[in-house]
């Protein structure tokens, strides 16, 4: 479906972009793309973690426009009910529901000392406390999901809004060079490897704009 619009910020460091993105692609949701201007203070101070902005992500559709990355998610499950976008069942859907609200509202330390930035590596990268505990628990999460629902993603067989939601935290993981194994290892390259997340990639390593801020050397 053509005319729908979503403004973004940066490809390579907005993890909530990045979802709303995935949310769309998982609807099948042809979308514009508008990216806001790195110049504008809000969408920076957005970008460094110092406040949040209702500019981005926005979705434009059908006359409605929905910002913030949860309201966007839920527009599109109910503008779209036969996609798929969360699990039939109740109890796997509530529990979709929960742990994206879990990674909506939460993690903060991890936020703070992983910021996205797909064009970075950083081999032997020190996680410092703070953090540690925050992914200890999105392993906590992507374990229980893989062993009640069988994988390969986190409800299933197909991806849902929820692997959308945690994909960022893939892309940090191998930014900082986060050690994982088994089944964390298996998903973190399934969600790298997932045709959209590489479109998404590609793009985000061909934009030009750099925040000297979020590429100092860790």
């Amino acid at each position: 479906m053509a005319g729908a619009k979503l403004t973004i910020s940066s490809r390579n460091y907005s993890s909530w972009s990045l979802r709303a993105w995935l949310f769309c692609q998982l609807a099948e949701l042809e979308v514009e793309v508008e990216s806001v201007p790195m110049d504008d203070a809000n969408n920076r101070a957005e970008l460094l973690l110092l406040s949040p902005t209702v500019m981005t992500p926005r979705l434009d559709h059908n006359g409605a426009s929905i910002w913030d990355t949860f309201a966007i998610a839920e527009y599109l499950e109910e503008e779209f009910p036969d996609k798929g976008l969360l699990p039939l069942d109740k109890r796997p859907r509530s529990h979709a529901r929960s742990i994206m609200g879990e990674m909506h509202g939460g993690f903060y330390n991890m936020r703070s000392a992983l910021p996205m930035n797909i064009r970075a590596r950083y081999p032997g990268f020190r996680v410092f406390t703070g953090a540690k505990g925050d992914i200890r628990r999105v392993l906590t999460i992507w374990g229980e999901c893989l062993d009640q629902y069988g994988g390969p993603f986190l409800f299933g067989k197909t991806p849902t809004l929820a692997d959308a939601m945690y994909a960022p935290v893939c892309s940090r993981f191998v930014t900082y060079d986060v050690s994982l194994d088994g089944k964390a290892a298996e998903y973190r390259d399934r969600i790298m490897d997932w045709k959209p997340m590489r479109t998404w990639i590609g793009d985000a390593k061909a934009e030009p704009i750099e925040i000297e801020e979020l590429d100092i050397e860790f």
